[in-house]
């Protein structure tokens, strides 16, 4: 079993999120995940010291977004309460993460809040339909039908529809990636760009990675192939590009997308793979290695590279070019963005 060598603050993370996440989810019950997503977090000691809610600085709107044939789910849109004018006109769209079963709305909302503060942008979290009562592709295409509405409904809240782009980890990254090609497919509106953090691109569960890191304490091996099992229909989805995005056969015509992998993880050979494939197809990717960090380090506000994370990701939704983006920590960025002075004699 390899090394982790976890920070002090990384070992604080897992020791906090012990004390609210459920330590075995695979011995839990339907009815305990949908007792645990329903469950009341916002008031929790650990939960507000591990997730840092901005309550009060941003304000959230419900929606209730419809799907199809009368089907609806609810969105919430967060927003920040003073914006200046140099906060960008966009929006991401969230999709949570918890292995497409999983995804308690007390934290969507403290992580949604804490990225709309620290980017500037309008967050939209999707409360889209879970495993094991809604299998694949079920989630999807709710994501997919929320992007659309979020489309039409962009210019009500002044945003840009140009600058619609999608978010996710674990789970929630291969969501995001399916519903890119969901949109390129059927030649409509389209993200302007992605940004997937940890994201699981390869069901197979074949890579080195997946092996080395086997036994990883967030997000196991174990883990992985109970999410994939309670979320396919049948064997042969894992090999469907919407379940697994690295086994398309066509990467191109996607959208920008910023790949970002926590270190000692299962899943770095998946983010890294992917990126490589949109690269190759011309498909604008960049992988950025955050090797100190823990999965799904984005969620928790106390993490060491989180801020830095988050001026890269404001970096990317105001425009800058994928492939320059870097995550910084404050003296390399101003080191970076110091005028150079060229002396002519």
């Amino acid at each position: 079993m390899p090394e982790y060598n976890l920070s002090p603050r990384t070992n604080k993370i897992l020791n906090l999120s012990e004390q609210i996440d459920p330590l075995d989810v695979t011995r839990l019950t339907e009815s305990q995940i949908n007792e645990y997503n329903k469950m009341e977090l916002s008031r929790n000691w650990t939960f507000k010291r591990l997730y840092r809610p901005v309550k009060g600085k941003v304000t959230e709107d419900l929606f209730i977004i419809p799907i199809e044939n009368g089907v609806s789910i609810y969105g919430t849109l967060f927003r920040k309460r003073e914006k200046s004018a140099t906060d960008p006109t966009s929006l991401i769209i969230y999709i949570h993460d918890g292995g497409w079963m999983f995804g308690n709305m007390d934290k969507c909302s403290a992580i949604c809040g804490n990225i709309c503060q620290a980017t500037g942008s309008a967050v939209l979290s999707i409360d889209y339909r879970m495993a094991p009562e809604f299998k694949f592709p079920v989630p999807v295409y709710d994501c997919y039908n929320a992007f659309l509405w979020a489309y039409q409904g962009a210019r009500y809240w002044k945003l840009d529809t140009d600058k619609i782009y999608l978010l996710g980890s674990c789970a929630g990254g291969n969501l995001a990636a399916a519903v890119s090609r969901v949109a390129r497919d059927k030649k409509g509106p389209v993200p302007a760009g992605l940004i997937l953090i940890d994201p699981i691109t390869d069901c197979r569960l074949r890579t080195q990675s997946i092996e080395k890191y086997k036994d990883h304490p967030v997000i196991s091996k174990k883990i992985l192939t109970y999410y994939i099992n309670n979320y396919q229909r049948e064997p042969k989805d894992i090999l469907d590009p919407l379940f697994s995005p690295l086994l398309a056969q066509d990467h191109s015509r996607l959208p920008e997308t910023l790949v970002i992998a926590s270190g000692k993880n299962p899943l770095s050979d998946d983010a890294r793979l992917y990126a490589q494939a949109l690269n190759s197809a011309d498909s604008p990717a960049k992988i950025i290695e955050c090797p100190n960090e823990i999965h799904n380090f984005i969620n928790y506000p106390i993490s060491d590279r989180w801020k830095d994370t988050m001026e890269a990701i404001s970096d990317f939704i105001r425009g800058r070019n994928v492939n320059s983006i870097d995550i910084l920590t404050k003296e390399e960025r101003a080191v970076k963005e110091k005028p150079h002075v060229i002396l002519v004699q």
